[in-house]
């Protein structure tokens, strides 16, 4: 049976992006990660090392064996997609850009490895099971600028309705364009009208074939 990871190696598996599965440690402790299966390198520069599958679980589920009695320590400068509405005005500077950027790559990286058939076009297991963040992270990727105070952007918010999220924006042609956003990144979208304020929102819901 293979070994569980040491306590070190347990504290950068649970410090990973929780979004995208990138990965901060030593040049030994990625390398030991890989090894076991844990991680993979990014082919493309700069050649970040994220989560497998099977480290995804390792880090959700927890490493087979005893519990290590010392707690991780807290992750830091961890991405988190803008789903909008937040306090603070949205960042739209290089630094977020790149962050963007690389938590886009990423995610394209684990649904190749997760996804049956590997492809890239289709969102995996866990965009169903992240449903805010994985509409959020899209639509970020791809341009659109998330609501802050001022009220103005898109906003993706949940829904009673099973694997379907609701992104309102309260310019029209930009609905339209973050629906155009939406399908190009694999999810099926509707246009539909709010009863009582009559404001047209999408339900967005990961396409599965």
């Amino acid at each position: 049976m293979t070994r569980p990871p040491t306590a070190a190696q347990r504290r950068v598996i649970e410090a990973a992006d929780p979004v995208t599965g990138r990965l901060r440690g030593t040049p030994a402790q990625l390398a030991a990660l890989v090894r076991r299966g844990l991680a993979f390198r990014h082919p493309r520069p700069p050649h970040d090392h994220f989560l497998t599958p099977a480290g995804h679980r390792v880090r959700e589920a927890g490493a087979e064996g005893p519990p290590e009695p010392a707690p991780a320590p807290p992750a830091t400068g961890v991405f988190t997609a803008r789903a909008g509405g937040e306090e603070e005005p949205p960042d739209t500077g290089p630094a977020r850009a790149r962050e963007v950027r690389g938590a886009w790559e990423g995610l394209l990286e684990l649904r190749r490895m997760t996804n049956a058939d590997g492809a890239t076009d289709r969102p995996c297991g866990w965009e169903r099971s992240h449903l805010v963040r994985a509409a959020a992270l899209a639509l970020e990727a791809g341009g659109h600028r998330p609501a802050g105070p001022d009220g103005a952007g898109y906003r993706v918010r949940a829904t009673p309705q099973p694997e379907a999220v609701a992104v309102h924006e309260p310019d029209g042609a930009a609905l339209r364009a973050c629906a155009v956003t939406l399908e190009r990144a694999g999810w099926q979208v509707g246009e539909h009208t709010e009863p009582r304020t009559r404001a047209r929102y999408l339900l967005a819901s990961p396409r599965k074939v």
